[in-house]
């Protein structure tokens, strides 16, 4: 037994010495001891080499059984670590790796280690990945978010480049959500990131909602916004809701299922026509975007570690040409053709 010991493990160091692989490694010790075995069972008790081999036939079938369980048992440990979710086991981050990228968070009274948690298991869905998406995408990630999906149809215009951070000059004509996986990505690689290219609709709203913790809505076109509002009514997802237009912008959190408003509560009719021009039509000052969509982030990492207050109930307004913010009450309408039959929980 001694013998093939150092047989075997003259074998393996030459063969990392000479930059073999492990299963090759492997296969060659396992020929070996199956020559061994060959000997032991062909030559006769007593003969001199079948000494110099050392030991019985049936010690050498209970090691080569052993190894065998070891080595299955390893690939077996293997699968499972393959199986994993993504955050738990990554070789680009450990334990340690994520305790340090958000520490500044840990050491927060209202956030701590349950609050950290409880972002690095967070599912959020934002739509659009536009001049609110931008920056809240970012946010979000750099946040500890676990999972972020994106959903966009369009893509990158030279245009957007103005007020639309996480673009770059090289992704003009890329999807926009392929566009922000790679920056998201770059950012926090221990991220998931879900994209979607294609239109949020009615006709696939609650399915997509369903799966997440919560969404933003940062488009500009009012039937989608409609369309996010009726799916998280309908699934009972809390939505953070933003909208800009040129120098002014608000935001809210809505949330029929805790009792608080929903979208069509707060604007039960679309604006007429001039009252809410586009960033195309009226213009938009170009980091305003990154103010309101910031925040919107940040009611997200407060809504989801449980910190502070939120919007939940109010409606920030804010003029970046005065610089002045204000906070309004809102109300639940009962009669509101959204959500006035969902029953607040509890």
């Amino acid at each position: 037994m001694l013998l093939f010991l150092v047989v075997a493990a003259a074998i393996w160091i030459l063969g990392a010495l000479l930059r073999q692989p492990r299963q090759a490694r492997w296969l060659l010790v396992a020929l070996v001891w199956v020559a061994f075995l060959m000997l032991q069972i062909a030559l006769p008790e007593g003969s001199a080499l079948r000494e110099a081999v050392g030991g019985e036939p049936v010690i050498w079938a209970f090691f080569g059984l052993l190894g065998v369980a070891i080595f299955y048992y390893g690939r077996w440990l293997n699968g499972l670590r393959g199986k994993a979710p993504e955050m738990e086991v990554l070789p680009s981050e450990t334990p340690d790796d994520r305790l340090g990228r958000h520490a500044r968070h840990i050491v927060l009274r209202e956030i701590g280690g349950p609050g950290q948690r409880r972002l690095w298991e967070a599912k959020v869905l934002v739509v659009g990945a536009g001049g609110l998406g931008s920056p809240a995408l970012l946010y979000l990630a750099g946040a500890g978010v676990g999972t972020i999906g994106v959903i966009d149809p369009d893509v990158v215009d030279v245009s957007n480049l103005q007020r639309q951070v996480i673009h770059r000059e090289a992704d003009v004509g890329a999807p926009k959500v392929a566009s922000a996986l790679r920056a998201v990505k770059a950012l926090a690689p221990q991220a998931v990131v879900r994209p979607y290219r294609r239109p949020f609709t009615p006709e696939i709203g609650r399915d997509l909602v369903e799966d997440y913790d919560l969404v933003l809505d940062g488009t500009d076109d009012w039937a989608v916004r409609e369309a996010v509002n009726g799916a998280c009514a309908a699934a009972g997802v809390p939505l953070i809701s933003g909208a800009i237009a040129q120098w002014e912008g608000q935001l809210s959190l809505f949330h029929p299922a805790a009792g608080l408003p929903c979208a069509r509560c707060v604007f039960p009719e679309e604006p007429a026509s001039g009252l809410a021009p586009s960033c195309a039509e009226g213009g938009v000052a170009g980091p305003l975007p990154g103010v309101i969509g910031s925040m919107m982030a940040l009611e997200a990492v407060k809504h989801l570690a449980g910190a502070g207050e939120t919007l939940g109930g109010r409606l920030l307004l804010f003029d970046g040409l005065t610089a002045e913010t204000r906070v309004i009450a809102v109300r639940r309408d009962p009669d509101c053709a959204v959500c006035g039959r969902i029953a607040a929980a509890g």
